[in-house]
């Protein structure tokens, strides 16, 4: 499982790089906030590498997260997001496909563990407001857990750049639904709603280079929980 999890990685981020936007490194200091009983047993560092490229038929966006979490802070999580738009002549909605998986290691075994995967098809809506451009979704969402969840989601991203291009405001905030028993056993039944945010705030030294924070706030989305979590980060960030 070590051997897939490090293969897996080299090809995201073979993958990534081809067409990057951007490259990024967080540190992560959710031990220190919320301690290992529910998050991991240490800080650790999250690379991000992030690419949007729209084209004549639509637009195709992609991130790669690596969580450097394991022993010796080798990678420890691979988790990637793979969505494509359709653009259909003039018509304002644009139908939308996704992709969400990846793979994670177990530090006490050494062992690995495959995050469920989800398939979503709706329709997604770009649109400006002032100085920020957003786009925004619907979507059927198929949660591949061990008994199939079948669900929808909304998610809303915004992007700006201000104060003559020294500051960048972007981020995401996706809510869906899926089933309250993700392993198919036991009597529990019924859905529950997941909320999860990531506003990014940037410091650009140069047109390259940026420094800032991302903010990962959540409910119901850390397993076995049903809380609300805000976990800040320090990160640096290339544009390519």
């Amino acid at each position: 499982m070590v051997r897939n999890i490090v293969l897996f990685v080299a090809i995201m981020c073979a993958t990534a790089t081809i067409q990057a936007q951007n490259l990024q490194l967080h540190f992560d200091p959710r031990h220190s906030l919320y301690g290992d009983k529910v998050f991991t047993p240490i800080n650790y560092l999250t690379a991000t590498f992030e690419m949007f490229k729209p084209d004549q038929w639509g637009n195709t966006f992609m991130f790669v997260d690596i969580d450097f979490s394991f022993d010796k802070r080798n990678p420890g999580l691979a988790y990637t997001e793979i969505a494509r738009e359709f653009k259909i002549g003039d018509f304002p909605l644009l139908p939308h496909i996704e992709y969400n998986g990846g793979l994670g290691l177990v530090r006490a075994t050494d062992g690995g563990f495959s995050i469920p995967s989800s398939y979503l098809g709706g329709v997604g809506y770009p649109f400006q407001l002032g100085n920020f451009f957003l786009s925004t979704y619907v979507a059927y969402k198929l949660n591949a857990f061990e008994k199939t969840s079948h669900d929808a989601q909304w998610t809303v991203t915004w992007n700006s750049t201000l104060a003559s291009g020294k500051l960048s405001l972007a981020g995401f905030l996706d809510i869906w639904s899926e089933n309250k028993n993700r392993l198919g056993t036991g009597d529990e039944k019924g859905k529950k709603m997941v909320l999860l945010s990531e506003p990014q705030i940037w410091y650009n030294i140069t047109s390259q280079l940026a420094v800032g924070s991302e903010v990962e706030v959540s409910y119901n989305f850390v397993a076995g929980t049903e809380k609300f979590y805000a976990i800040p980060t320090v990160a640096t960030k290339w544009n390519f």
